[in-house]
């Protein structure tokens, strides 16, 4: 069942997202050749509590971190590591959620470890205008079909792939929420959009096929081709006139 969330349900779901975008600026700010992921994990950690927050992936499932970091061909839930000591040329896709008031908000945001190359700048680049237009067709009168669409067909023009065993979902005071929300159509089908719906958007497009696989820990999850993919998400609220994107970056 989809629960709709009344606009005080998402004013309170506005703050966590506002936690949510304030720690992408500190860890971007944290990114460099040298840094390991499990720095970048301590920062999130230290600055959510800071802001009064809980993450919402530490525990979640038994996922032992408060931040998913997944380098190169890496697309989602990686455990950030010690071990894992980040280079220059690399990209890194960072997946932050936080509770505030009982409300969770969810972004990721892939970015360039120092100089990343002219292909990865482009994945980077598609990835992000992925959301955008996914994000775009998010408005009552619309269906999930549509979004996803949208996310795809950007992502496919480039010549990119987007990953299909991982979407989005619904958000709200559970992390995950009905409905799935897929990075790919056909229009027209899926879920129609109504005010009070509190969605995650999240496309991942891989540099070459589609193709996934898991790894041994049971949670990263990679290409399977070894190609670059990046993963870009905002939690969005589908209001009356149209969307609120909730952690977008910037004053409330």
């Amino acid at each position: 069942m989809i629960y709709k969330k009344s606009p005080e349900e998402i004013a309170t779901m506005r703050r966590a997202g506002k936690v949510v975008a304030d720690t992408h600026e500190r860890l971007e700010e944290a990114i460099r050749p040298g840094v390991t992921t499990a720095e970048l994990d301590r920062i999130a950690d230290e600055y959510i509590a800071g802001a009064g927050g809980v993450p919402s992936f530490k525990g979640y499932r038994g996922f032992p971190r408060s931040i998913c970091s997944s380098p190169n061909e890496m697309i989602v839930h990686g455990i950030p590591s010690e071990d894992v000591v980040l280079e220059d040329g690399d990209i890194v896709s960072l997946d932050i959620g936080v509770i505030l008031d009982g409300y969770h908000g969810d972004s990721a945001w892939t970015y360039a470890v120092g100089a990343a190359d002219a292909a990865a700048a482009e994945l980077l680049k598609v990835t992000e205008a992925s959301l955008d237009a996914a994000i775009g067709q998010t408005r009552p009168g619309r269906r999930l079909g549509d979004v996803g669409y949208a996310a795809q067909q950007v992502a496919e023009a480039a010549g990119f792939s987007v990953v299909r065993e991982y979407a989005g979902h619904g958000i709200g005071r559970s992390l995950h929420e009905e409905p799935w929300v897929p990075n790919y159509g056909p229009p027209g089908r899926r879920e129609l959009l109504s005010a009070g719906m509190t969605i995650a958007i999240e496309p991942m497009v891989n540099a070459g096929g589609a193709g996934t696989k898991v790894l041994d820990d049971g949670w990263g999850v990679v290409t399977a081709d070894g190609s670059l993919s990046a993963h870009f998400e905002h939690t969005v609220a589908v209001t009356p006139e149209g969307h609120e994107v909730l952690t977008r970056r910037g004053p409330l």
